[in-house]
């Protein structure tokens, strides 16, 4: 019988001992937050050794910038997603981005409350700031097209604002919603039916 306090044998591939370690951790940022997490922990609910996540991301910071990477893409799908709802009218893209940047908050909670946490992610990764900058050119682009901006074209001050404003109206939304701050006023579901006439009352039909 063997010893139940030997570390336990690695048994994965290199590419599934790292997925395993990234699913580890953001089931551990689920249950406990950014504040609760540990490297050994990560290992334990992978059943590897206690070196093995050190081993392959370096640190703490390395592990959460994979789940924190992992965020920005799935961040920039979900509003290529909303972009796509909104079908031809400038206006109702950019909402639609705006619906899905909450959703994807809802959808991956620990990863959104991780992505922006410059004191817990390794930001001289290349890797990570490419992929924040695509999910931010996403935006860019849909305002470019709700201000009649050339495809690429640089951004004048008003259309900066507009960016912006997007960013922090849908980014301060989820983040009330997800601390519960909505349930005074009937819970998450009428929240979310609320949200598209919010941001059709600040971007309307045509620039504003």
């Amino acid at each position: 019988m063997a010893d139940e306090t030997t570390e336990p044998r690695e048994r994965y591939h290199h590419g599934d001992l790292q997925r395993a370690l990234i699913a580890a951790a953001e089931a551990i940022l689920i249950e406990r937050g950014v504040e609760g997490f540990t490297l050994r922990e990560a290992a334990r609910r992978a059943g590897v050794s206690a070196a093995a996540p050190a081993h392959h991301f370096g640190s703490a910071a390395g592990l959460l910038t994979e789940v924190a990477l992992l965020g920005f893409e799935t961040l920039a799908r979900f509003l290529r997603e909303g972009t796509a709802e909104g079908g031809t009218d400038p206006a109702a893209r950019l909402r639609g981005q705006g619906l899905g940047y909450v959703r994807f908050a809802r959808a991956h909670p620990a990863r959104f409350l991780l992505m922006f946490r410059k004191d817990r992610l390794s930001w001289e990764d290349g890797r990570l700031r490419a992929a924040g900058q695509a999910a931010f050119v996403e935006l860019e682009d849909a305002v470019r097209a709700y201000r009649g901006i050339a495809a690429g074209g640089p951004l004048d001050r008003a259309a900066l604002a507009t960016v912006l404003a997007a960013w922090s109206v849908v980014h301060g939304f989820a983040h009330l919603a997800l601390d519960g701050k909505f349930d005074a006023l009937g819970g998450a579901q009428e929240a979310d039916a609320i949200l598209p006439e919010m941001l059709a009352g600040l971007w309307p039909d045509g620039p504003g």
